[in-house]
């Protein structure tokens, strides 16, 4: 409570490195997410779980400006709240979660960076358990999704979903 949150969308610089699963998604872990010819703006947001929601927002308007509507835009939009959720909740409480979204043809990219090196896994939890299902949700609803180590320096966790596949 009091926190004020500070919302900055920057475009990520020229030089962006393709983002590769190499450990998890739901198809092949040598699947790479879809890219776009120009970098897609990258918005910034503290570690806070409150974060989630503003994440959703952004994402929901930067598909809309593509053209991006309906239930696959639903999906997105919980797939986005669970990734940067997980991200303020199990990385460092003083970093920063980075959001970026895009269109490649048919297909609509989310990727979220934070500031931890640890994987995440894919949990079954009891279904009396209130939290867990995060990544389950996103191993089940996406069409693809991977993980990039950045070493030290964190990680970004991505999905894809298929437009008309919803």
């Amino acid at each position: 409570m009091g926190d004020r949150e500070e919302v900055r969308a920057r475009p990520t610089g020229p030089t962006r490195t393709p983002l590769t699963s190499i450990k998890g998604g739901r198809r092949a872990a040598s699947r790479i997410a879809p890219t776009r010819p120009d970098p897609p703006a990258e918005l910034h947001l503290p570690a806070r779980t409150s974060s989630a929601r503003l994440a959703r927002h952004w994402v929901m308007n930067e598909l809309a400006a593509e053209g991006v509507f309906g239930a696959e835009n639903q999906v997105v939009e919980l797939l986005t709240g669970e990734l940067v959720a997980n991200a303020a909740l199990h990385g460092p409480s003083d970093g920063l979660v980075r959001v970026r979204a895009w269109r490649a043809g048919d297909t609509v990219c989310v990727a979220v960076r934070d500031d931890s090196p640890v994987i995440p896994v894919v949990r079954q939890p009891e279904p009396s358990a209130p939290s867990g299902r995060g990544l389950a949700l996103v191993d089940s609803l996406a069409a693809d999704w991977g993980i990039e180590r950045h070493g030290a320096k964190g990680k970004t966790v991505w999905f894809s979903v298929v437009l008309g596949s919803v």
